[in-house]
This record gives structure tokens, sequence and C-alpha cells, in this order.
């Protein structure tokens, strides 16, 4: 049986409750709204690309939000020495994006679910008021302003990934 990406158990965001379940709450509902994009779709797919120029995917998206997680969670925030997964800042900055293969599709998948999980682990215990230091932009950072960035992230690419996917096979909605 060939691999096709799976379904995701998606809920909606509870109406109440503190900013901190809320935030991990709307931030959850979209890496599972990213997931939703993908689900059912062959390596093949995943890797088509939305129209030239572009070399964006729905594999892309994931690739670069499995990049997103792990440099805002755990390399910025939790201080892990980590390398990049997919690009070279220098020589292939958006390898995330262009070096899409189907046959890596299963794995890079993978991938993306560990970081999320990782990413979890690294905001648990810590309060929302927490900061670091972002050396790029030299300035204090909170974990609030992390999630409120990764919504803002995952929502500007859910709208591509909508695109996309009506693009390959015409499905349509949340």
């Amino acid at each position: 049986m060939n691999w096709t990406a799976p379904q995701p158990d998606r809920s909606d965001p509870p109406p109440l409750g503190d900013e901190r379940v809320l935030l991990e709450a709307f931030l959850d509902h979209h890496r599972h709204t990213m997931q939703l994009k993908c689900a059912g779709l062959t390596p093949e797919q995943l890797v088509r690309r939305s129209a030239e120029p572009s070399s964006m995917s729905l594999l892309g998206l994931l690739r670069h939000m499995a990049e997103v997680e792990r440099s805002w969670f755990r390399r910025r925030l939790g201080g892990e020495q980590l390398d990049f997964l997919y690009c070279d800042l220098d020589d292939n900055p958006d390898g995330d994006f262009d070096d899409t293969d189907p046959a890596h599709a299963e794995a890079d998948y993978a991938t993306y679910l560990r970081e999320v999980e990782l990413a979890r682990a690294a905001a648990a215990g810590r309060g929302l008021d927490e900061t670091f230091h972002h050396k790029h932009r030299d300035q204090e950072m909170s974990l609030r302003w992390v999630f409120l960035h990764m919504i803002e992230e995952y929502a500007r690419h859910n709208g591509h990934a909508d695109i996309l996917r009506e693009r390959i096979d015409g499905a349509t909605g949340e």
C-alpha cells in the first residue's frame, strides 16, 4: 500500500479558557489545519508546485513549518544549538521549498510532526512572559510573542495551502 498523508484529529479551539490554554489551542488548530490540507494526498501530489516560478508546494510548506517550529521554540526559546533541517542560509536558503522530493515525503511529514512535539515540549512549563534574546533582531522576545507569531505564520501559510489543495484535487474548506 502506498503512503498518503494521514488525517489529523482537528477540533475547534475552546471558546473559554485562560490565555495560555487559548494560545496553545489556536496554535494546535492551525497546525492541524495545515495537516488537514495534506490529508489523503500522495507524495507526488504533496510536491506539486502551485505555479511557475513559485516552488511552493504542500510538502514545502510542511518542511518550512518544521524549520519554523524548530527555530522559534527550540533554537531561540530553548537555546538549543541545532542545524537547519532543509536549508543552508548561505547556499540554499529556500531548500525547504526548493528541494522537495516525493521519495522523502513520508519522512519529511514525520519530521514535521516530531518538530511540533519537540516545540510543545520546549514551551511546556515556561511562562508566557519568559523571554529570550533574539540575536539577529538584537532584542528580548517573550514566549507570548512566539505563540502569537506562530499563529500568524500558520494562518498565512494555511491560506497558501488552501489554494494548493484546491489546485491538486478541487478540495476546498477549512
